[in-house]
């Protein structure tokens, strides 16, 4: 079976028990930029840690994708692509990078949680981001802020 055909399928399946959900799809996507960091955050979204997820806005814009928005859907993949559960995005909010808060960063749950951590970790990943885009990092860049809650989590076969 194809990642896209899983996708596919696990969407239908959820709408068929969720039929209110059934426009409310936004993507299907991985957190990070590797396998092992998709499996780590996915992991602690499945434990109830993190609650919460920072984008670049740039990287939105560059790629012609559109904003996660309120009550959205989205499909969490494993570092393998592969759907493991279902979010709703239930805040959101555009910040310049240096005035995410103390508490944004905590819903994020990585690290020891703290805001010096999660602007330092941040700092790092966007900055690799940014590379690939022939841009640099800016600390007033636009950081779109998700909070979200898990909705559903696919069973084990």
């Amino acid at each position: 079976m194809t990642q896209n055909t899983a996708i596919s399928e696990y969407w239908k399946a959820y709408v068929e028990e969720h039929p209110e959900a059934a426009d409310k799809f936004d993507s299907a996507w991985a957190f990070g930029d590797s396998p092992r960091l998709a499996d780590e955050l996915l992991e602690l979204v499945l434990k109830g840690i993190k609650t919460g997820t920072a984008s670049n806005k740039t990287v939105y814009e560059q790629q012609g994708i559109s904003l996660p928005f309120i009550g959205g859907h989205s499909i969490l993949l494993d570092g393998e692509g592969a759907p493991q559960a279902i979010i709703e995005t239930i805040r959101i909010e555009t910040v310049p990078f240096n005035e995410v808060t103390a508490e944004f960063a905590y819903s994020e749950g990585e690290d020891d949680r703290s805001l010096e951590s999660w602007r330092h970790e941040h700092e790092v990943y966007f900055t690799r981001e940014f590379k690939r885009y022939g841009m640099s990092f800016d600390p007033a860049m636009p950081v779109v802020c998700e909070n979200f809650r898990v909705v559903h989590v696919k069973q084990l076969p």
